[in-house]
């Protein structure tokens, strides 16, 4: 039976003892009706799983005592930054949570000339806090122990003039350059338009900031299908699917 994994906000380190946050309890105590002496796994971003002995277990609290410190293999060697245009509602949370599962390392949301999204600042906080709890529940199902950076949304420019990675990619349907034939990278940053596309004048726009336009075959995918496809031949090629 698999051993359930939970993400906690704090401090971890073999032979202490802590309290669980309220939500790791939530699901420990009223959803899974554990009890003392079972076993649970944490992990709070280090790149550590930490196998942990529930010594107390009540409806609203919980201790335990961490008992081993292990070393993660799930997190990819490929680092992956990509801007995402905003979509709506469902679509922008299954790309944070697929994204996630598919080893990214981090996500901006963008604001492009077609995104019908408008996302008011005083509504940024609660909807980046949305996507982060999103991201953190997709690694407590993948094993990955680091869960990705969530920024605040962007404008396309100030993302593209931002990016430092080996490789800068725009997904662009009228591309013909197999990715096969680009030299391994170390770092990538990659570019999905919203559900209209990203218009030619952005797609030059990426260029001149050193983006190289990308095709992932003869169809045209959704916005929140096109991160998938594009980080799963990714880290197939240089990563860790093999």
């Amino acid at each position: 039976m698999r051993i359930p994994r939970f993400y906690e906000a704090q401090a971890l380190a073999e032979g202490l003892e802590i309290d669980l946050s309220d939500n790791v309890v939530q699901h420990v105590s009223r959803a899974l009706r554990m009890k003392a002496g079972e076993e649970i796994i944490l992990f709070n971003g280090d790149s550590f799983d930490y196998k942990v002995i529930l010594t107390q277990v009540e409806k609203r609290a919980a201790k335990c005592i961490v008992k081993e410190a292990l070393i993660s293999q799930s997190e990819s060697p490929l680092k992956v930054s990509i801007g995402q245009s905003l979509s709506r509602g469902e679509r922008m949370d299954f790309a944070v949570q697929k994204s996630t599962e598919m080893g990214v390392q981090h996500i901006t949301p963008l604001f492009s000339e077609r995104c019908e999204v408008k996302l008011p600042k005083e509504r940024q906080e609660k909807r980046i806090n949305h996507w982060k709890q999103i991201s953190i529940s997709a690694c407590e199902q993948c094993g990955r122990t680091s869960p990705p950076d969530i920024f605040p949304p962007s404008s396309l420019e100030n993302w593209l003039s931002s990016q430092q990675a080996e490789l800068k990619l725009v997904l662009h349907h009228h591309s013909e350059q197999p990715l096969q034939e680009i030299a391994q990278p170390c770092s990538v940053a990659l570019l999905i338009g919203p559900e209209g596309g990203l218009t030619e004048d952005e797609v030059e726009l990426a260029v001149s900031y050193g983006f190289k336009p990308l095709a992932l075959g003869p169809r045209v995918m959704r916005t929140e299908t096109a991160p998938v496809a594009a980080l799963t031949l990714l880290n197939y090629l240089w990563g860790d699917l093999k």
